[in-house]
């Protein structure tokens, strides 16, 4: 495939204004992929975005985008509660996707999709691709290897705090700076299970392999948020403990919560414990991890670095979901599936949806779905 990728963007929000934009619109990708058009239900600022970013065409609907003929792929950053129906709509024209975390809010409409994108010969990337990370792969093969002896226990999350609130895009009053961040703290897809302790899942997961059983606490611990003098009611839980079994008495807890980390320098990063030992970030019993290429002279480079996340990339924000986009992009172009799977996601989403059956019923709940791991 010679021609770059025609890539349709499905909202004009946070993360496509502060990510999606920014670097698929640089000048280094263009051979491979371009932005052609981008949609919003505030058709306004689909369009400034549109002309800021040089992308030809902007529409209020995603149905439009998905039938304007301009476009091969999409990558939907709306709300997460929109991502089914928008995913199925999508697979129906033929579009390969990528979907923001998360894919859907359910395991039956994760599983859906995947069987309908099957059918249609449409690829699907979900973020958070984690296991991209070159310092998440090197520690699966290191426990694997025995590095920490018998691995006993395991802890990730993180929480929303005001993360969202303080966004740089909410702050000011012209379209593309005044988004609302409403959406976060409401059902169906806000709370930081979905947005947030999705990572940490990912990377647990990713390194341990899938988990056989779950049981969480559930509540709302902060009803209501005020930004820019308005109040936003929150319905929807925003503390949230889960904690997974990964059978033979391995156990790992999960956080999702309204305030209060405890790892900082990136979102979801675990500590993971042995009989020989801890793992915690990018340390190893207190000494870095070696892993091929790692450059240590860049703050977050244990984090950051991926396959497409060069030159400019690497100090821009949100460099992660590009990463993922791209891993859609060369899938598309080379035939070449990336390890970010639907199927991991999927394996996710049933952890995040029995967790809050779990803290509802007071039952363990038994996990369905798997993944294939890392070799």
């Amino acid at each position: 495939m010679n021609d770059p990728t025609r890539l349709g963007i499905v909202g004009a929000g946070s993360i496509s204004l502060r990510g999606l934009l920014p670097h698929l619109t640089q000048s280094d990708v263009n051979d491979r992929v371009v932005v052609t058009a981008i949609c919003d239900p505030v058709l306004e600022r689909a369009q400034a975005a549109a002309q800021k970013f040089g992308v030809d065409h902007a529409f209020a609907t995603h149905g439009d985008l998905f039938t304007c003929g301009h476009v091969d792929a999409v990558t939907i950053a709306s709300p997460i509660g929109f991502h089914y129906q928008q995913g199925k709509q999508a697979i129906a024209q033929g579009l390969h996707i990528h979907f923001n975390k998360t894919m859907t809010t359910t395991v039956a409409e994760a599983t859906e999709l995947i069987e309908l994108a099957h059918q249609q010969n449409v690829k699907i990337v979900a973020s958070p691709g984690e296991m991209l990370r070159p310092l998440y792969q090197q520690i699966r093969r290191l426990i694997l290897e025995g590095a920490l002896g018998t691995p006993t226990w395991a802890i990730a999350g993180a929480a929303f705090g005001q993360y969202h609130e303080q966004e740089s895009v909410r702050q000011g009053t012209d379209i593309l700076s005044n988004v609302k961040p409403d959406w976060y703290f409401r059902a169906p897809g806000g709370g930081p299970l979905y947005d947030m302790a999705v990572y940490g899942l990912h990377v647990l997961t990713g390194i341990l392999g899938p988990a056989k059983r779950v049981t969480a606490l559930s509540g709302t611990r902060i009803p209501e948020r005020e930004f820019h003098g308005r109040i936003i009611p929150c319905n929807v839980d925003d503390n949230t403990l889960m904690l997974l079994d990964y059978g033979n008495s391995l156990y790992a807890l999960v956080y999702g919560v309204a305030a209060g980390e405890l790892l900082k320098e990136h979102v979801g990063q675990p500590m993971i414990f042995g009989t020989h030992g801890v793992i915690s970030g990018h340390l190893l019993n207190g000494q870095p991890i070696e892993y091929p290429n790692r450059i240590v002279d860049i703050p977050n480079a244990n984090y950051s670095f991926q396959p497409h996340v060069v030159g400019n990339h690497r100090s821009m924000e949100e460099a992660h979901v590009y990463e993922d986009i791209m891993q859609l992009i060369d899938w598309i172009r080379e035939d070449r599936p990336s390890i970010v799977t639907a199927e991991h996601a999927c394996h996710v989403i049933e952890i995040i949806e029995a967790a809050y059956r779990a803290a509802e019923t007071g039952i363990t709940q038994n996990l369905q779905t798997t993944f294939e791991s890392l070799s």
